[in-house]
């Protein structure tokens, strides 16, 4: 199979045992089918994408409802384009405001109004429903600390974070 990215030359790939093979499918169920699951409740009864939500949420708990843009793409697990463009939506809607940090201008700002404020203490409990109905009830308290090690492990950095 040349040309299919193989850096290791023509050795042959160590292939999945039985095992391998259900946690790799198990994860990809998981990654495919999961944020659907959670986001649909959320467009439905708010017309909210749930990065849309993540990423409002994470600003409501900010000090000052306020993070840089790239530590907020970090929170939400997007990239900065994708979250440029989520909050130039969410701008639209006069949810969020940006500005450059007083701090250091080379960085910007996104800020939480309080009409976007609002949408997140709208959206919570819908959002909170669906995260316990989908994952966390099925879980025990160990199958959640398994989770979030799995999780911490496995964790991966959009292209574009600084």
């Amino acid at each position: 199979m040349s040309g299919m990215g193989e850096r290791e030359g023509d050795e042959e790939p160590r292939w999945l045992d039985e095992q391998e093979k259900a946690a790799w499918t198990g994860l990809v169920s998981l990654v495919l089918l999961l944020p659907g699951k959670l986001e649909s409740p959320l467009r439905q009864a708010h017309g909210l994408t749930l990065f849309e939500y993540l990423v409002l949420s994470h600003l409501s708990e900010a000090r000052g409802r306020t993070l840089r843009m790239g530590e907020l793409a970090f929170l939400a697990s997007g990239s900065l384009s994708r979250l440029s463009n989520v909050i130039k939506r969410c701008e639209q809607r006069g949810w969020v405001v940006r500005t450059p940090d007083p701090a250091d201008g080379r960085y910007t700002l996104a800020q939480l109004t309080d009409p976007g404020f609002g949408i997140v203490r709208e959206a919570a409990p819908t959002h909170v429903r669906a995260v316990r109905r989908v994952v966390l009830d099925a879980l025990s308290a160990a199958d959640q600390k398994a989770l979030t090690r799995i999780a911490d492990k496995l964790r991966i950095v959009p292209d574009d974070f600084g």
